[in-house]
């Protein structure tokens, strides 16, 4: 399996061609895992997050742009400047498609440029182009420039001024109006750092196929299954499940302390917001679902334009966290928070938590629980680092230490990532996911609550227990395995929500071996997950990531929700952890064996270096 990769230097101006080893690519895949292994050959260097020697790399999964249901993932990598771990986010719509179209596979970006440029990328090859006149435009307005300049066909993926300022958990947005985000960690502050806008990439060569008709074969069997499973996704998009999981007491609700939000929870669901403001749905590349919606801004600056609809995290961030139901301002957020190119999860964590340090005395300022006026001013002010914003575009546990005062007693993270909106004392084997999750308080590194909600089976990562969701049995294992088949997923840039389709490892090895001649079995594939998340760990805990990290905050750890769906529950961690690092093979302290990672191409004396490094930390 071949991987070519574009390497730019910002610095000298220059474009290498690199041919990723075969080794690698065939242990690794692409996406996330093999940006990873290439990093370690490198030593996982101690660099500056938002310095010029941050490598900052686009690697299409190795699947991305095939005709297999999904195939569009990208993920973003370098050392993340809210975490300083390193880091990853993804993000999908037709852009991975169009860089694959290109005849390239990612692109890594080194050092930075003296002034704001962008890059564009086709099969003639990679150009570095000025963009002083894009610097200070939104995400969209950035987009259209760029598609009026190299026509409807280049896909652009930008970012806003959250990025151009450095905000640690700036966004890159992609697709214009109908945004896809890479909003986790902070990647577009590490394009900001490096003064690059944007990338754009046109190109329409199709990946080599090895079994056309076999492809057909192996997937045209699940695509009515697949629409079926997902007819909720398709109407109302990931925004339709907030009754159902404000009911099963997963919602988080003013900044994580209450149980119930009953009403709110309908105001503010996708079945309520697409009564009034559903212009359209639109697909990603190759997805049969569509849950991306197109809806009209109602209200404020941008009123009759048309956006891209909340999504649940959003949902959750600009509602139930802030004690907000107005569906008409939480469409204007979240179509502000896209053109300034924030992560809407932090933004909306480090929002509600300023919320409660103001109602508890912390902060010297009036910042009413819900008011309109105060979130839209608010993320005006993280994204330009003004005033208040700018203690709170730091990212809450940055701004929880700034503040002082048992401020960080209100703050919600793991390892410095503003935890995902799924609560871990309704699905408690969230508590051990997000302990362990590589880049932090992530809930799509495993997915388990998908498990435990009985939204996706099991059987198909070989368990076939049934699991208590305030309980502690089995979870440990549960969260391994998930973790490891969505690792996977991620690294041939397939979509998530094919579990809510009920597809299996056994189906993606099948649609693996018809595109590129391979020849795995599901088995094979979920140990190619264990090994990527071995190596991510590894890289991490060269940088002194160890056990000590891998902790909930004290308000999901130590207070039960008051009421609801999940009143009275705790993840009790310790159990939880101490088997997840036996069933991974891992030390008490929480580092892999340099053994696991043996026979993936990797030089033993890098592995070696890594958990020296570690140890020694």
């Amino acid at each position: 399996m071949r991987y070519r990769l574009a390497e730019v230097d910002l610095c000298d101006r220059t474009v290498r061609e690199k041919t990723v080893r075969t080794e690698l690519v065939d242990n690794f895949f692409g996406g996330s895992g093999l940006a990873f292994a290439l990093l370690a050959e490198e030593g996982a260097p101690d660099v500056d997050p938002l310095g010029a020697e941050n490598p900052l790399m686009f690697c299409s999964g190795l699947l991305t742009g095939s005709p297999v249901p999904t195939a569009c993932k990208v993920s973003v990598v370098a050392r993340s400047p809210q975490t300083g771990l390193y880091s990853e986010s993804t993000f999908g719509g037709h852009w991975g498609r169009a860089l694959r179209g290109t005849g390239y596979d990612g692109i890594a970006v080194r050092g930075a440029a003296d002034e704001p440029c962008y890059l564009h990328m086709s099969s003639s090859g990679v150009q570095i182009h000025p963009a002083a006149d894009l610097w200070g435009s939104d995400t969209f307005a950035a987009a259209e420039q760029l598609q009026s300049r190299w026509g409807d066909d280049a896909e652009v993926a930008t970012i806003g001024p959250a990025g151009e300022n450095r905000v640690p958990f700036a966004a890159v947005l992609a697709g214009g109006h109908r945004a896809r985000a890479a909003g986790r960690t902070g990647m577009g502050a590490v394009m900001g750092a490096k003064q690059l806008k944007a990338v754009v990439v046109q190109g329409d060569e199709r990946p080599e196929v090895c079994d056309p008709d076999a492809v057909r074969r192996v997937t045209g069997g699940l695509m009515s299954e697949l629409q079926e499973r997902t007819e909720m996704l398709r109407d109302f998009g990931t925004a339709g499940g907030m009754q159902t999981v404000e009911h099963n007491g997963d919602l988080p609700i003013q900044n994580w302390r209450e149980g119930s939000w009953k009403e709110g929870a309908q105001l503010t669901s996708g079945q309520n917001i697409s009564r009034s403001m559903l212009v359209d749905h639109y697909a990603c590349f190759g997805c049969p679902i569509r849950c991306g919606k197109d809806m009209e801004v109602p209200c404020g600056e941008y009123a009759g334009t048309v956006s891209h609809g909340p999504e649940y995290e959003t949902c959750a961030a600009f509602g139930s966290m802030i004690c907000n139901d107005d569906p008409e301002v939480l469409m204007q957020a979240t179509d502000l928070a896209n053109r300034l190119g924030l992560d809407t999860i932090s933004a909306g964590s480090v929002i509600a938590f300023a919320m409660e340090c103001s109602e508890k005395g912390i902060i010297d300022r009036e910042i009413p629980w819900g008011d309109p006026d105060v979130l839209i001013d608010l993320l005006g002010d993280i994204a330009h680092r003004r005033d208040l914003g700018e203690i709170l575009s730091c990212g809450t546990r940055a701004a929880a230490r700034r503040l002082g005062r048992r401020a960080r007693e209100y703050a919600v993270d793991v390892k410095g990532l503003d935890v995902a909106y799924h609560d871990p004392r309704a699905f408690t084997s969230m508590g051990v996911n997000y302990a362990t999750a590589n880049r932090g308080g992530c809930h799509l590194e495993g997915l388990t609550y998908f498990v435990e909600g009985g939204a996706f089976s099991g059987e198909k990562i070989g368990m076939s227990q049934q699991w208590d969701p305030a309980g502690t049995e089995g979870k440990a294992e549960l969260t391994v395995s998930m973790q490891n088949y969505l690792g996977t997923l991620n690294s041939l840039g397939l979509c998530k929500f094919l579990l809510r389709g009920g597809v299996g490892p056994k189906s993606i090895a099948e649609w693996l071996n018809a595109v590129t001649g391979t020849s795995l079995e599901g088995r094979e594939l979920m140990q190619a997950g264990a090994r990527t998340f071995d190596l991510k760990r590894l890289v991490n805990v060269a940088l002194g990531v160890s056990r000590a990290d891998d902790m909930l905050p004290p308000r999901l750890l130590s207070h039960p929700r008051p009421s609801g769906g999940a009143r009275g529950r705790l993840p009790h961690l310790g159990r939880m952890l101490t088997e997840y690092y036996e069933v991974r093979g891992w030390s008490e302290e929480g580092i892999p064996e340099q053994e696991s990672l043996a026979g993936t191409g990797l030089d033993a004396s890098v592995l070696a270096d890594l958990c020296e490094r570690g140890v020694k930390s």
